[in-house]
């Protein structure tokens, strides 16, 4: 019943006040940094490369008047930073879920 189980809470020890430790990448780069980040979650800088390179050759496309291969690729970009937020909202989901453990 649900005023055992908390009696039976109750007697037992406080749970700790100090939160579970964090890890520290103090001395830690940005180069460093990028490297860690990029081998937990490669597919965002894949996505980013993939939305840069679309959108550069979109706009030059654009700038020699191929309009119809720029409407395309602006279309092809957005679809890359589709996959790349996908991309990055999965590992957080990853991330979350491996912290739980």
């Amino acid at each position: 019943s649900p005023s055992s189980r908390a009696a039976a809470m109750a007697a037992g020890p406080p749970p700790p006040l100090e939160p579970s430790p964090v890890p520290v990448f103090s001395d830690e780069g940005f180069g460093d940094k990028f490297m860690r980040k990029t081998r937990e979650n490669p597919l965002v800088p894949l996505g980013c490369l993939c939305t840069v390179g679309v959108l550069t050759y979109g706009l030059i496309s654009f700038k020699r008047g191929n309009t119809r291969q720029s409407q395309l690729m602006m279309r092809a970009r957005i679809l890359a930073q589709a996959f790349t937020f996908a991309a990055l909202l999965g590992g957080m989901v990853v991330t979350a879920v491996k912290s739980r453990k």
